[in-house]
């Protein structure tokens, strides 16, 4: 079973100062429109080809849209890479988005 971070969840792990890879598993345009800081672009396509061959980080944490790609991806990660844990972002980039201006929104 993968599991589901949420954004702030995702945000504290960056924060911290362990290593991980972070991949973003949408396509080309939709990551040229925008991604999180660190993320290392792979489509599934891609992932499917190279996740054998690549060496991963010990934590892997892989984000799409919405979240469903990035769970396929994350099965992937988990089944054939190296990686000790793998877990996908709840809700994608969009929930990303919408945690991000919720938070702009409160008061410092």
């Amino acid at each position: 079973m993968i599991d589901e971070l949420s954004p702030e969840t995702v945000r504290n792990r960056l924060d911290s100062d362990d290593q991980l890879d972070l991949i973003d598993v949408r396509e080309d345009a939709a990551y040229d429109d925008g991604h999180l800081p660190g993320a290392e672009h792979v489509t599934i396509d891609e992932l499917e080809e190279t996740v054998v061959d690549r060496d991963w980080a010990d934590e892997v944490i892989v984000y799409c849209y919405i979240g469903k790609t990035s769970i396929q991806a994350a099965r992937l990660i988990d089944e054939y890479g190296d990686a000790e844990s793998v877990a996908s972002m709840d809700g994608g980039y969009e929930a990303w988005e919408s945690a991000a201006s919720e938070s702009s929104l409160q008061p410092q």
